[in-house]
């Protein structure tokens, strides 16, 4: 990796949104790809992350304000990767079910979706399962991504599933599902085809649900 992209890794690490943009921008300028940008530089950075999250090294606060350091680079390098048709990994439907207000969880899950490669469209929270399903025909993502974070709009999950298998649209699409009282078991249950208990490995789950 060459200086300025490990630069730009370890200012995504630290969070330094200022940093990041300006190391992206020098890059640019210096003319490197913004492909080599992208997967060498901030997704590494954010990538390390990840891992470092998974073994409890560091915590929510940091994994947020890296990847608000890593959105801060992409809306730089956005551009210039639509130019030079750079096209995301695969697609992510993500939102929190009808009934449910919270998004901080989503919201992370978001930022390491993103922090993965993937275009994500995000519903926001009081999803209903009709709006579940228009995204599928409007969007066409691989991936469906449903949160719930009570143990009373869990069964929302359920009903979104049930729904999109109604219209037809359950072959074309990947279900996941997460939040703080979800378990494995409830998952199967439900006919999702995956459960993540964080962020960091639902990323993981969708790459290899995509085989990316």
């Amino acid at each position: 990796m060459s200086e300025i992209l490990n630069v730009i890794s370890e200012s995504l690490q630290e969070g330094d949104v200022d940093a990041v943009t300006e190391k992206v921008e020098e890059a640019l300028n210096g003319g490197v790809s913004a492909s080599t940008i992208l997967h060498e530089g901030l997704l590494h950075g954010m990538d390390v992350m990840g891992q470092r999250w998974k073994n409890e090294e560091v915590y929510m606060p940091e994994v947020m304000i890296a990847a608000r350091a890593m959105n801060a680079g992409m809306r730089v390098l956005k551009p210039h990767l639509l130019a030079a048709g750079v096209k995301p990994i695969g697609k992510v439907v993500l939102g929190t079910v009808k009934g449910d207000l919270h998004d901080i969880g989503k919201n992370l899950v978001n930022m390491m979706f993103v922090g993965s490669g993937f275009e994500v469209v995000d519903l926001g929270v009081d999803v209903n399962e009709k709006t579940f399903v228009q995204a599928i025909t409007e969007h066409q993502p691989q991936i469906i991504a449903m949160a719930a974070l009570l143990t009373t709009t869990m069964s929302e999950m359920r009903v979104v599933i049930e729904a999109v298998t109604t219209t037809g649209l359950r072959d074309q699409v990947k279900i996941m599902v997460g939040g703080a009282p979800l378990t494995q078991s409830f998952a199967n249950a439900i006919g999702a085809d995956a459960y993540a208990p964080d962020a960091a490995v639902a990323a993981d789950i969708a790459k290899q649900m995509i085989g990316a």
